[in-house]
């Protein structure tokens, strides 16, 4: 075997080559593209990973804006009701002041009909008393005379006996 033919060293490289060759595919191949498609597989596993959890995002997001408007008509139905308890509590009060009021009118007036009833009859009695005053001076003056009473008395029997 002679290597320095230029034919023979053709040979011997294409046969080291070739025989590289197989140990390659044999002990470096298989674990160089197993590497390669687990640094693949990892890669998929992480993009679905973000998909995944860009999804999420989105749906924590959709959530978060439905939470959002669920609070904000819920505080706009508690601000509605509110509002409108207070014009009930203002409403009520108005027509209880409203009836307070009627009812201190409605004693009022009674009071001032039983005080205007009590002074007309304190009117009266005094008016009767003075009339008796009236009366008994009169009487009295007409009777100072004792012509006068018999006169007066046979006038009052007269006008009995005619009433009967």
């Amino acid at each position: 075997m002679n290597i320095t033919h230029p034919e023979s060293l053709i040979f011997w490289t294409v046969l080291v080559f070739v025989i590289l060759l197989v140990l390659l595919k044999k002990y470096a191949w298989g674990p160089i593209l197993g590497a390669v498609k687990d640094r693949e597989t990892s890669i998929n596993d992480a993009l679905a990973a973000a998909e995944e959890a860009r999804k999420e995002m989105q749906n924590l997001k959709a959530d978060n804006e439905r939470i959002l408007k669920e609070a904000r008509a819920e505080r706009d139905a508690l601000l509605k009701e509110a509002r409108e308890i207070k014009e009930q509590i203002i409403a009520d009060a108005k027509g209880e002041a409203q009836e307070q009021g009627n009812k201190i009118i409605a004693q009022a007036k009674s009071t001032i009909e039983s005080e205007k009833k009590a002074a007309l009859a304190e009117l009266k009695n005094q008016v009767a008393g003075l009339s008796l005053e009236i009366a008994e001076k009169v009487v009295k003056q007409e009777f100072s005379d004792k012509d006068k009473q018999l006169e007066l008395v046979e006038n009052m029997l007269g006008e009995a006996g005619t009433l009967n």
